[in-house]
């Protein structure tokens, strides 16, 4: 019989599991998202929300598994998803296990499309790393806090690469507006307004 997959045993200073026990103890939360039913102005959700204190919201493969039985809920309750992010990519710690969250991620994402029940993707500051490059754009409306660094890899690694200055702006929600890659920009303050008037248009509950 083959053995489970399990991380190697890779350390950054400090050993993996000594550091998941620290971020568990100074956010007071298992993981690096929380993710649930909830209701926003009357109107039932699935919803899931990343913590970007516990390991900068980093996707593991718990946090993966989280997020794909989130949008599964989703289709199998008709529930319309929310899902607000805020992270800096996939858990190097986890090393192939963290990146096949980004596959498994995404095909749940498309099952609840499947089902016809909306997704609603929230980018924070920031949403970067395999987070960005799997399903975080994949909303039918994808909406940005101002001036949120959004993107796969960060400006200066992509800048040492293609050894070229980039565009004032790169990759923050106003240069993603303007370029067709979200659909809104809108404030902390105003945002559970407008996520619930989408909700009603989108998923039939005006």
């Amino acid at each position: 019989m083959g053995s489970r997959a399990r991380p190697r045993p890779f350390t950054d200073g400090k050993p993996y599991p000594d550091r998941v026990a620290a971020s568990q103890r100074s956010t007071k939360v298992k993981e690096a998202i929380e993710t649930g039913r909830a209701t926003l102005e009357g109107l039932p959700i699935a919803y899931g929300a990343f913590v970007f204190n516990f390991m900068g919201g980093s996707m593991g493969s718990v946090v993966g598994e989280k997020i794909a039985r989130l949008f599964e809920r989703g289709a199998s309750m008709k529930l319309p998803v929310v899902l607000l992010q805020a992270s800096g990519g996939a858990r190097m710690q986890e090393g192939i296990l963290s990146l096949m969250q980004m596959a498994k991620t995404v095909a749940a994402r498309e099952r609840l499309k499947d089902a016809g029940v909306p997704f609603f993707s929230v980018l924070l500051n920031p949403t970067t790393g395999g987070v960005a490059a799997s399903f975080a754009l994949l909303g039918d409306v994808n909406i940005a806090e101002p001036n949120a660094l959004i993107g796969f890899a960060g400006p200066r690694v992509i800048e040492t690469t293609i050894r070229q200055k980039l565009p004032e702006g790169f990759q923050r929600s106003e240069f993603l507006l303007e370029h067709g890659m979200i659909d809104r920009i809108t404030s902390r303050l105003e945002m559970r307004r407008e996520l619930a008037t989408l909700v009603r248009h989108l998923a039939g509950n005006a």
